[in-house]
């Protein structure tokens, strides 16, 4: 009965949004505004009875029909995109100008690539790895993102004062006799070495995206020669894309195993009042 009634609610609330789109169209709005003007030209309430049964019929069939379910589709995958696009410009505009000028000269190899295939192939249509390269292009956006924030936080973490402070709780674990305060010195000891060990962790993140950096950029330079070379579009469906794939998606997942780490540790440090172990938080 439980799933039945999740149900209803699901098909509840995409019959709604659907509803909720047509009354905000703008042929609704000024259809009820013409009837509101013939109702105060006649003075009578008539117009706006209609305009009531007119609401009423057009909200219970126009959200159901097909075609203007698509087109709300379409429309809000439009400003999703549109969202989506500023969003990212957004972020590029922040990073330095030698990281923007890395963006833009891949964004321009990109469009390099796409155009000389159709050049020198004859080809009417992009193949679907081709179309693949504006993923490929904003995995670049992300990795070099998380790449400078990465590299950001590690210069701003107080390593001195972490190892400084794993010292002291484990001098002060072994010399204590008190067993609930030996144990509460044991678990600092404990997070402070997961604390040091996260360190080596973050930099091997780092290598690991700067390495996957530029191998995105090799692979687009290797394209646009091998595309230059081509005469056929079948030549081109011989090129490898899943290993570059592949290898973005085995990076992200490291990326964000380290991520759930230390904010798990950084979280655990501002509980613990251990401002200074906090990126940014120098002594």
């Amino acid at each position: 009965m439980a799933d039945i009634a999740k149900y209803r609610q699901d098909i509840d609330k995409f019959n709604s949004s659907y509803a909720k789109s047509a009354l905000k169209e703008p042929v609704n709005f000024w259809g009820l505004a013409g009837f509101a003007v013939a109702a105060a030209y006649t003075g009578s309430v008539i117009p706006l009875l209609i305009a009531l049964i007119c609401e009423a019929i057009y909200l219970v069939t126009v959200p159901i029909l097909p075609a203007y379910r698509r087109m709300v589709n379409a429309r809000e995958k439009e400003r999703l995109l549109k969202a989506h696009t500023a969003g990212r410009e957004a972020l590029i505009k922040s990073f330095t100008p030698r990281e923007r000028e890395a963006v833009e000269y891949l964004r321009w190899l990109k469009n390099k690539i796409q155009d000389n295939y159709h050049k020198f192939t004859g080809a009417g249509q992009l193949p679907s790895n081709l179309k693949a390269l504006d993923q490929r292009w904003e995995d670049f956006v992300d990795l070099l993102d998380t790449y400078r924030r990465r590299k950001q936080h590690l210069k701003s973490i107080n390593r001195q004062a972490v190892h400084n402070q794993l010292s002291q709780a484990f001098r002060s674990m072994e010399s204590t006799t008190d067993e609930k305060t030996k144990r509460i010195q044991q678990t600092n000891v404990e997070i402070l070495k997961r604390r040091v060990a996260s360190f080596d962790e973050i930099e091997r993140s780092v290598k690991l995206v700067e390495g996957q950096l530029q191998s995105i950029e090799n692979f687009f330079s290797y394209l646009n020669d091998e595309i230059v070379t081509m005469s056929t579009p079948e030549k081109f469906s011989l090129l490898d894309f899943e290993q570059l794939s592949d290898s973005i998606a085995m990076t992200k997942q490291m990326l964000d195993a380290t991520a759930d780490e230390v904010g798990a540790l950084d979280a655990f440090n501002r509980e613990m009042g251990n401002l200074e172990l906090l990126p940014g938080m120098k002594s």
